[in-house]
């Protein structure tokens, strides 16, 4: 039976930008000319193809429900196609993070993706050097992401001409807006797993490099499940059945101000702030300080308060944290239902960074639903009960042929 088609709307929020940070150039800074000729001491863009757009008249209904499906269940976890003996991998951190050597992505199979889907889920973040994806034209790479489900379109940020479902993150040439976020902010970082106000957030993504400062411009990821992990178990009871409210409004708004666009009205969702992730049955937190804005039943000093520690534990966690450095055709993969992340705007000399984002949403969060364990558990609770009846029967059956 087919999906029923229901809005996303969720309960209506007041703007409160809390800890919302803008990193986003947006039009305003953009230089057509410069990135496409460059300039005496910067070059022009790399892949022009895929220099950023802002069509005002791209407007969208709101997003419907859809019925995803897990591709990391279907994966065989020996990882015949990811991690065989031709295959190089190095961890950067005993829980998140690996770089991968030997795998081109564009050449996976049906199967080497269920792989891909699974490992990411475990790994948390996979970064895959000397790939051929930037190269590919863009409806091939919009395929790829495709199969692990439905693309998002960003509701504010520049693509592609055509191709609104490329999310791009661009910095021009001789572009140091960043350095106005640092006039009244002291750091530049932004942790946020991607547009969680959405109903059914992403869960496996894909982000490419075209153009990178020669040092910077990194990126940082943090492991949900270990900062889940290292809380107390009475802390981590406590967490259990609590809902957050995730917000858009702040990113839409923020948008409208720089003079850029707003593809799609903004949306809140409430979601755990525990989550288990579908593969791997892992329990990871799922709150993040760019878009997550309260919690639902708790007044607001207690909800700041909480929300403030599960904010600092994410950001002091340099024990679960991993950092990746660009490199030419270079592909992260992560699973965005289990990090979050931030770039890192530390570079001042002007040079461009030019990445693209494909974007597939995942399933819809539900607090109602068993986690794995629990399924397990009463899979096992049903053997033993069916090997129950069985051996009564045939006790019963003894006792009627004595009789």
């Amino acid at each position: 039976m087919a999906p029923v088609a229901l809005e996303t709307q969720k309960p209506e929020v007041v703007l409160n930008p809390g800890q919302y940070k803008e990193q986003s150039a947006g039009p305003k800074t953009y230089v057509k000319k410069i990135e496409e000729e460059g300039t005496e001491d910067l070059p022009a863009a790399a892949y022009q193809n895929y220099l950023p757009t802002w069509n005002p008249n791209q407007k969208y209904p709101p997003l419907k429900r859809f019925a995803h499906e897990e591709h990391g269940l279907d994966a065989d976890k020996a990882f015949p196609e990811l991690l065989n003996s031709a295959v190089e991998k190095e961890d950067l951190t005993p829980t998140i993070g690996s770089i991968i050597h030997g795998v081109q992505l564009s050449s996976l199979s049906s199967a080497g993706k269920d792989q891909l889907a699974l490992l990411t889920a475990q790994r948390k973040v996979l970064v895959f050097r000397d790939q051929n994806f930037a190269d590919l034209p863009i409806h091939k790479a919009l395929e790829f992401g495709a199969y692990f489900g439905r693309h998002h379109i960003h509701p504010a940020s520049g693509s592609p001409e055509g191709y609104p479902e490329i999310h791009l993150v661009h910095r021009g040439a001789g572009d140091k807006s960043s350095q106005q976020l640092l006039e009244q902010r002291t750091s530049t970082v932004a942790w946020h797993s991607d547009v969680t106000y959405e109903e059914q957030p992403p869960g496996t993504t894909f982000l490419y490099i075209f153009d990178k400062p020669t040092t910077g411009g990194d990126t940082i990821f943090v492991d949900q499940v270990t900062a889940y992990r290292r809380l107390s178990p009475g802390f981590q009871e406590r967490l259990h059945g609590l809902k957050a409210v995730h917000s858009g409004i702040e990113q839409a708004e923020a948008s409208r101000a720089r003079g850029s666009i707003v593809r799609r009205e903004p949306v809140t969702s409430e979601h755990p702030i525990v989550r288990t992730h579908p593969a791997t049955g892992e329990k990871a937190l799922f709150v993040n300080p760019q878009f997550t804005r309260y919690i639902v039943g708790y007044k607001k000093e207690e909800s700041d308060m909480l929300l403030k520690f599960l904010y600092d534990h994410i950001a002091f966690g340099a024990d679960f944290q991993a950092r990746v450095k660009w490199q030419a055709k270079t592909v992260i993969v992560w699973d965005n239902r289990v990090t979050c992340h931030s770039a890192i705007l530390d570079w001042v000399n002007g040079q461009r960074r030019h990445l693209a984002r494909i974007t597939p949403q995942a399933e819809q969060l539900n607090t109602g639903e068993l986690d794995m364990n629990e399924i397990n558990a009463v899979k096992a609770l049903r053997v033993d009960f069916e090997v129950s009846i069985r051996s009564n029967k045939k006790e019963n059956r003894g006792c009627a042929k004595r009789g």
